[in-house]
Formats: C-alpha cells, structure tokens, sequence
C-alpha cells in the first residue's frame, strides 16, 4: 500500500493497491467513503461482502469493522465524514451509486491539491447532496448465520456453473425447502434465486478485473448463455459486462480486425 498510511486522523486518503492486496481488519471512529477510482474493491464486514466497480462507491458507518481487497490494480480513495455530515447516509454499511459529479469532487478532494478548510467543506457536501439521493445498489452479499444456510451457501460457492434447486441442496445440508426459503428471506431478504445471481455477479465482477473475458466468465459464474448473462450483470452493476471489462482492464471482448490487404 503506497501514498498515504490507512490513519484515520487524515480526513481524506488515497491508496494504491496492488492485485489482491488485503489490509487488516480495522474500525474507525469517523464514517467513511470508500471509493476505486480504477480497479475494484471488495470490502467485507460481519455482516457480508460488499463490491464497488468505479461507478459505485461503498460507505462504512463509524465503528463498523471491515478489511479491503483490490482485484486488479486499484486507486483506493477515503473521504471521513463528521457525524453532522454523515447523517443523510444509511445507518449500515451500503454501496451507492457515485454520479460523474461525485466522482469528480471524490477526486479533488483526495486528489492531494492543498485546499481551504471551507473549500474541502464544501466538496464534501456536493458529495453528500449527490449520495444520499442515490437508491442503494444491490452489490452487498449478506452473510447467513444459520448453519444451514451458511453450508448451503458454501455448496453454491464451491460450484457456481451447477444448475442445482434448493430442494437438492436442502437434502444435503439436512433442511427442508420450505425452511430454507424462510430462512434466505429472513437473513439476506431475499429469494434463493435472488441470492444465487448476486453472488454470481459479485465472482463475475472480481474475474473480468483480473481479465477473463465475458463468455469466459458467464461460463465459469453459471449462466449458460451469455445474453442471461449480461442481462443480470447490467440490471445489478448498470453497465453492460464488456463496458465494465473494457474500462477495469482496457481490453475488449472484440476481434481484432485484420489488417488492411490480408
């Protein structure tokens, strides 16, 4: 990790993170927005796994502890935010959607330039108008609790490209469909299905950062066909995979054209 120590007394911070770097579980005393200017970032807590491409930006409530992962090289950037700031934003960990004007005053805040206290005050509030007007995204993977569910949720992780029902993995796990359909609700709030496809794009997400491409992907996360795929990659993320692939790596799914004459 370079260009700045993780310490929370600066009130903004930027990182470069390598592929795969990890930083220690921590906490801090001010809530704080986490954002990839470039690569991804993976940032887990008790409560689960949340991702952010650069078209989100994920906040961490004051207290909460959590550690970071880069996939793919990343430019991690850290606003805190003061109590008074901070409450317009959701009381749990969430990632939002950052518009091209939070973006940019995320990077000109972080960006090292020497500003006025008011100058960063008012950055920051643009920051904040521009999110918590955002709807939560769903890119926030909730951990289950109940043992059942966790081997069930260890089975699906184990084999993605498995086409199996609920009601299989229920006898292996010693639970009926019904109790874990109730269960799903009740600790991720939502469907089986719903679960399944989140985690699917979360993998999906990590593996076109680290330059697989898009029918390589679909394949390896359980979709059969890339048009499903893309799909529900583009309703969770907002942009179609190949976009997304092209922007973290510079590369694209596209054959190159021959060369004039040949």
């Amino acid at each position: 990790m370079s260009r700045a120590r993780h310490e929370s007394s600066r009130p903004e911070q930027a990182f470069v993170l390598s592929h795969h770097e990890r930083t220690p579980p921590h906490g801090h005393e001010q809530g704080h927005l986490v954002y990839p200017a470039t690569g991804v970032l993976s940032l887990a807590t008790r409560h689960g796994v949340l991702i952010a491409p650069p078209s989100r930006v994920v906040w961490i409530p004051a207290g909460v502890q959590h550690w970071h992962r880069a996939h793919g090289a990343t430019d991690m950037r850290i606003v805190f935010l003061t109590p008074p700031l901070a409450r317009p934003l959701p009381a749990h960990p969430a990632v939002l959607t950052t518009t091209a004007l939070a973006r940019e005053a995320t990077l000109a805040l972080t960006g090292g330039t020497e500003r006025t206290d008011a100058a960063r005050l008012r950055l920051r509030r643009v920051i904040i108008d521009d999110l918590a007007a955002a709807p939560e995204q769903p890119l926030h993977l909730p951990d289950p609790v109940d043992d059942r569910l966790r081997a069930v949720a260890a089975l699906v992780e184990q084999d993605l490209p498995a086409p199996v029902t609920l009601g299989e993995l229920g006898r292996r796990v010693g639970a009926s469909e019904r109790t874990l359909t109730r269960l799903f609700h009740d600790e991720t709030g939502m469907s089986f299905r719903q679960w399944r496809t989140q985690l699917r794009v979360h993998h999906a997400l990590v593996q076109m950062a680290e330059g697989r491409s898009v029918t390589g992907t679909a394949i390896a996360c359980g979709w059969s066909n890339p048009s499903a795929f893309i799909a529900a990659f583009t309703a969770l993320v907002g942009q179609t995979p190949g976009r997304y692939r092209q922007a973290i790596t510079g590369l694209s799914d596209r054959p190159a054209r021959p060369p004039v004459g040949s």
